[in-house]
């Protein structure tokens, strides 16, 4: 039983994905999620995003996965129980859902056998690898990382090296370039592999793929892995277009930040301001993430420090020179200057602004402001600002603090 196209649109290149229910390393692996989607969502997906496969296929024993291959887009071949066991081959479902969709008509030019256990495959590489094989470069191409990793295996007489004698060890430059076989895929001659058998015969090439491509899932600590580093990706997408704010202290001006720079006077001659509830919450957002914050100003009424009091912040105010003020605070807390950003809106901002590696401007700012500016928000001060300049920050901690969980891991 399988989902065959119509003999009027007989494919030239098919990917078959094999996708058994009963993984042992991980029950149920290829329906394991990864970055929000499953492991086999992940591979349908890349092949479908390819310019050279013209159909998917996935092999499964699985209803539950022959549902989620349906749902991703890619046609079902059901496995036969006799090749759906733990000693089975994935040559023997590739060849089986073959046959399946032919039926009576003619095989695909080339079959690229595709696993589900490399969740960030590139349709790039994948296209690479086809075309190699349509173009009589080669009969099977498949994924491969370049490797100068000196091997060792246990002989009669101990450890004994296998690409390299223990007595000399070349330099990098000076080996001949080595290939590590990633697993994710493997471009065909449909005919050659009917008539070996196995995915290896005639002319093989290495399709060269990034390191970020390469990883493959087989044990609970890879899938943990593989899910941190989807996160990375996931934060750097979003994010992508978007400066990566990366500091470990913001300082804001209050008047024109905080504020949209005017303020209520009472008939008594009492000031007031109005501020955003929504740049509270990016404030309080960004001190849950850890960020160090300081409201500076030259503003002596005390509706600062209320404020400052209110976002749980220090404030620094009622100072005639900024520059100064901000130059022994960075210093009293340890920090590099190149680290701190600052967000000010006028002219009085300008001496702040030139200290620090992050010199930020509110949308309405001051043209000088804007000029000395790295950034300038899209936000006006009082409008939210605060709440975008926070949410910028904390994109770029959660993006360094999952980097460096997956490299803790990996390590």
């Amino acid at each position: 039983m399988s989902d065959a196209p119509p003999a009027q649109n007989r494919p030239r290149v098919v990917a078959v994905i094999p996708a058994r229910g009963g993984s042992q390393g991980v029950p149920l692996k290829n329906l394991e999620p990864v970055g929000g989607r499953s492991l086999l969502m992940r591979a349908v997906t890349a092949c479908r995003k390819s310019e050279l496969i013209d159909l998917v296929v996935v092999s499964s024993d699985h209803a539950g996965i022959q549902e989620e291959a349906r749902r991703a887009g890619a046609a079902v071949v059901v496995r036969p129980a006799a090749i759906a066991g733990n000693t089975a081959s994935s040559e023997s479902a590739v060849l089986h859902a073959i046959t399946e969709i032919q039926g009576d008509g003619p095989a695909p030019e080339v079959t690229v056998l595709v696993q589900c256990t490399s969740p960030f495959m590139d349709p790039a590489d994948l296209d690479a690898a086809i075309g190699r094989v349509l173009s009589g470069e080669a009969d099977c191409a498949f994924s491969a990382v370049e490797s100068h990793a000196f091997l060792w295996k246990y002989g009669p007489d101990g450890l004994i090296g296998i690409n390299h004698d223990a007595s000399f060890r070349p330099r990098r430059q000076d080996r001949d370039t080595e290939f590590r076989e990633t697993g994710a895929f493997y471009a065909m001659r449909t005919d050659g592999l009917r008539r070996h058998g196995r995915r290896f015969f005639g002319t093989l090439v290495a399709q060269r793929v990034n390191d970020d491509h390469a990883m493959e899932i087989d044990t609970p600590d890879d899938l943990h892995i593989a899910r941190l580093r989807a996160a990375v990706l996931e934060e750097q997408e979003r994010i992508d277009g978007l400066p990566l704010i990366d500091v470990d202290a913001l300082v804001m001006d209050f008047d024109g930040v905080h504020t949209d720079d005017s303020m209520y006077l009472s008939q008594e001659g009492t000031e007031s301001v109005r501020v955003s509830r929504e740049d509270g919450m990016g404030v309080k957002l960004a001190r849950q993430a850890g960020l160090k914050m300081l409201i500076l100003s030259t503003e002596v009424n005390p509706v600062v420090a209320a404020r400052g009091a209110k976002l749980q912040i220090p404030v620094i105010h009622g100072q005639s020179d900024k520059a100064q003020a901000l130059k022994e605070w960075v210093a009293a807390e340890g920090l590099d200057p190149e680290r701190v950003a600052y967000v000010g809106n006028d002219v009085n901002d300008l001496g702040c602004l030139r200290m620090v590696g992050w010199p930020i401007a509110v949308a309405n700012a001051h043209s000088d402001v804007m000029a000395l500016a790295r950034l300038t928000l899209s936000r006006s001060g009082g409008s939210g600002a605060v709440r975008e300049v926070c949410e910028l920050v904390i994109s770029a901690i959660n993006l360094r603090e999952t980097a460096e969980a997956a490299e803790a891991v990996q390590a």
